[in-house]
């Protein structure tokens, strides 16, 4: 196995989740899945958990796929394919629900333009208590307009 090309396909991995985060909640989210991801929204619960937070255990569910096929089957490619999934869920989880969601009380106070343009994105997404007329479903590359004053 060429170590360039391990490093790739993890990057590579990696980026292609921010698409299919996107994805994922422009037309499965705030579509026919819609149901599950709506209390997201509203925050009409007492729960910590939320039914939206199912497709994090989706998502999981696939890196570990990966993770078994290349320890039971010898697909290689599994371990990078595995690893980007999973370096990309921990990533959304960090800035989703702990930074910008603070579900836990940490990274309160980050004043970095970087960090304040994609908070500025998802409070705009966030306006939309319905399932139409969203904006910003990306979560790392949000549109450049977030990131001015």
């Amino acid at each position: 196995m060429d170590t360039l090309l391990w490093i790739a396909i993890f990057l590579g991995t990696f980026a292609a989740m921010e698409g299919m985060a996107w994805f994922t909640h422009k037309f499965i989210m705030h579509g026919i899945l819609w149901k599950l991801h709506k209390d997201h929204h509203h925050k009409d619960h007492s729960s910590w958990w939320e039914r939206n937070d199912l497709f994090f255990v989706f998502y999981a569910a696939i890196s570990i796929t990966f993770f078994l096929l290349w320890q039971y089957n010898g697909f290689w490619a599994g371990l990078p394919l595995g690893l980007g999934i999973l370096a990309y869920g921990i990533t959304y989880f960090t800035v989703h629900d702990i930074f910008i969601h603070q579900r836990f009380k940490i990274f309160r106070n980050a004043n970095h333009w970087y960090a304040k343009g994609v908070r500025r994105a998802h409070k705009m997404h966030h306006k939309h208590l319905g399932k139409d007329h969203g904006e910003c479903f990306g979560m790392l590359f949000v549109p450049f307009k977030y990131f001015k004053k």
